[in-house]
């Protein structure tokens, strides 16, 4: 009867930890901007983002040249990323089982019958023009910038009073915010301050847009924008005299974004189509006023597993792993941690199967997180 109870004690607490890892674990998407327009660009940047195996792919308008028709949208489209559309119906191949492309508008989607072919095409949450969604420790957002949105594009429109409500609701770690037209932007279309929201102050993590054509990394108000245009379409000039905003500029190839997304950090990078790192920056969460550790992901370990603890100050601390009994059976650290975040494989190297403890402890704090392994 013992050993019923603990086998199913030991079952119950699997299932748990199964389902805390999963939460914990990082996303890893793609964003493509003004990209759709079927020819060897095109091709170039979605071989190069379907080779990351992203979880799922965002979009920055544009997605149906020269002007959304529906003869033209399956083969600008669904030819390159059908197997990321749930309810693809067109003749390139098979449906995702789940969705996993989710586009937001641009003028030319809208230039016939104000984007009813993209309305068509897409399974989109909400109202399909401006929706959320969320995926692990990221909630994305994705607005409709064009001018003939029903419910405004300006900072007191219906719209953007649903983004404000939407992002102080959020709990998710990360507010990724993206649409068409750009708040700030060197290149040829210039700024649009009509969209230049107080998307920081609601408590967004960072801005993505398109409609120019080149990549962009700038800096507003404390937000970091992106200007990622490099799709497929074509390639545009950008100012000489940049906006004051801009940190990063590149308009030489045509490109993608890469965005990785852990809890204590959101990491972009701009690729060119030959797979040449342009720009990466890394956002990282607010250090914890106390020490903390995370936990251990993934959750039940198999053959290795990653630790994450940060400290607000330079401080002497010991992390290791313990059996079921308190004995120590692995240090992974001993010794002074500088301020910040520090990560650490914990290899299992023969470790037998079981539950363990991972322990951090330093002067005045112990902190201990469960792990069962394989």
């Amino acid at each position: 009867m013992r050993l019923l109870h603990f086998s199913a004690l030991r079952l119950i607490l699997v299932v748990f930890l199964c389902s805390t890892a999963l939460r914990s674990h990082s996303q890893r998407f793609a964003a493509i901007g003004d990209y759709g327009y079927a020819g060897q660009p095109e091709k170039d940047v979605a071989d190069m983002v379907k080779g990351w195996e992203p979880e799922f792919i965002i979009t920055l308008g544009d997605n149906n040249y020269n002007v959304g028709d529906s003869a033209t949208i399956d083969q600008n489209i669904g030819q390159y990323y059908h197997n990321y559309i749930y309810k693809y119906r067109g003749r390139y191949g098979p449906s995702a089982s789940f969705n996993r492309f989710f586009p937001s508008l641009g003028n030319h989607d809208y230039y016939t019958r104000n984007g009813e072919a993209y309305r068509d095409y897409f399974t989109l949450p909400g109202n399909g023009r401006y929706y959320d969604f969320v995926r692990g420790d990221v909630h994305l957002f994705a607005l409709d910038s064009d001018p003939k949105e029903p419910d405004g594009v300006n900072a007191t429109s219906v719209q953007a009073r649903w983004l404000k409500e939407k992002l102080a609701a959020s709990t998710a770690r990360w507010k990724v915010v993206y649409l068409h037209h750009a708040p700030y932007s060197s290149g040829a279309h210039g700024n649009t301050e009509e969209l230049q929201w107080p998307f920081r102050e609601w408590g967004a993590s960072v801005v993505l847009a398109g409609h120019d054509h080149h990549y962009e990394r700038l800096l507003a108000d404390g937000l970091l924008y992106f200007v990622n245009g490099l799709g497929g379409r074509s390639i545009y000039g950008v100012s000489k005299q940049r906006v004051p905003e801009s940190k990063a500029i590149f308009n030489a190839d045509y490109g993608a974004m890469l965005i990785n997304a852990t809890p204590d950090s959101l990491a972009l990078q701009f690729f060119t189509r030959k797979k040449t790192l342009i720009d990466s920056y890394v956002i990282h969460r607010e250090i914890s006023a106390a020490p903390k550790l995370y936990p251990v992901s993934p959750n039940p370990v198999e053959d290795a597993a990653m630790i994450e603890f940060s400290v607000p100050k330079p401080m002497a601390v010991r992390l290791r792993i313990l059996n079921t009994l308190g004995q120590e059976v692995l240090s992974l650290h001993e010794g002074l941690a500088n301020t910040g975040w520090h990560r650490f494989t914990w290899q299992r190297s023969g470790l037998p199967a079981g539950l363990y403890y991972v322990q951090l402890v330093g002067k005045g704090f112990s902190q201990v997180m469960q792990a069962i392994v394989l």
